[in-house]
């Protein structure tokens, strides 16, 4: 093959970011000397234009109907995503060329569409992190989880929110052409650092908004203040003052994770401020976040992160 052809599917109400940050991150990559290049169409299932959320018009170079085959399919997500999902011509010819392709992707809220045509059915996949619950709930047959940047199972790929499609796309390019010429691309993007796709989405410490139940505000300040301490389920139940089922019930239903996976997120991301903001060792870290030791924060953080602490250490402050 000559080329690996990627089609970037579009409809009404599509995030423009989406589709420009995989577009723009593979012609980087053919600048750059990808071989094979990457051929990439924007195709919508009218073959005309389409009005992204933003209001912008964007020009479609294909048809649906018309694409024949293609190495990587990627589905744009946007507000227009439950629209496209309920589009019963668009899921056809997603599930057609979904048979033929090396790749299937989406990106962001795009995998709503994958999802109707029934392409996550069993598939651990992941969304913005927003959309996550309403996703999980309409397709149960489909494991989301709104924690990783992009999730790959097998040649299925999903991205988390916007420019998380960037890091998708980096991942596409260093798993064709290898880590080099993704690296390359990723400074030619500006992207300093290429981020592993289990990589927190969004922190614990920056979101927006705090859980509206009191009792899991209750738990969340506990952990968050004392992460160096005993922090299991049972203990976390006396802290709220309910039953360790009910507490679990209430923190998947309010924080969308189990306890343990909240005390975990909650001590990695303290452990990584400590990283970047103090010259602590790496041992002396473990003791404050509550880790037994240096090599069981390295274990859990490289498996969290994708990266060891040290060079989490060595990459962010670079960047700072």
């Amino acid at each position: 093959m000559h080329e690996r052809r990627v089609v970037v599917v579009g409809y009404d109400g599509i995030e423009l970011v989406d589709v420009a940050s995989v577009t723009s991150c593979l012609a980087m990559a053919n600048r750059l000397g990808a071989t094979p290049a990457y051929a990439v169409r924007f195709a919508t299932l009218s073959g005309g234009a389409v009005r992204c959320d933003s209001g912008l018009e964007l020009s479609s170079q294909v048809a649906l109907q018309d694409v024949s085959r293609t190495h990587t399919l990627v589905v744009s997500g946007g507000l227009g995503h439950a629209a496209a999902a309920a589009d019963r011509g668009l899921l056809a010819q997603v599930q057609r060329l979904a048979r033929s392709s090396s790749r299937v992707a989406s990106v962001c809220t795009g995998a709503s569409v994958l999802a109707a045509a029934g392409l996550l059915d069993g598939r651990r996949a992941t969304t913005h992190w927003h959309h996550t619950a309403e996703l999980a709930a309409a397709y149960p047959a489909v494991r989301f989880d709104p924690a990783p940047i992009f999730v790959r199972d097998d040649h299925v790929w999903t991205s988390g929110g916007v420019t998380a499609a960037l890091d998708l796309t980096l991942a596409f390019v260093e798993a064709d052409h290898g880590a080099e010429l993704a690296r390359w691309v990723a400074m030619g993007m500006v992207t300093y650092l290429q981020r592993p796709g289990n990589q927190a989405q969004m922190s614990m410490f920056v979101r927006a908004r705090r859980p509206e139940h009191a009792v899991v505000r209750r738990v969340l300040d506990h952990v968050t203040a004392n992460p160096d301490t005993e922090l299991s389920t049972a203990r976390l139940a006396a802290v709220a003052g309910v039953s360790e089922r009910h507490l679990t019930r209430l923190l998947v239903t309010h924080a969308g994770q189990t306890p343990a996976r909240l005390v975990r997120q909650v001590r990695l991301e303290a452990a990584a401020t400590a990283l970047v903001t103090t010259d602590q060792a790496v041992s002396s870290i473990a003791k404050a976040t509550g880790f037994r030791s240096g090599e069981t924060l390295r274990q859990a953080f490289s498996a969290w992160f994708g990266i060891s602490p040290t060079q989490y250490r060595t990459v962010h402050r670079r960047r700072a």
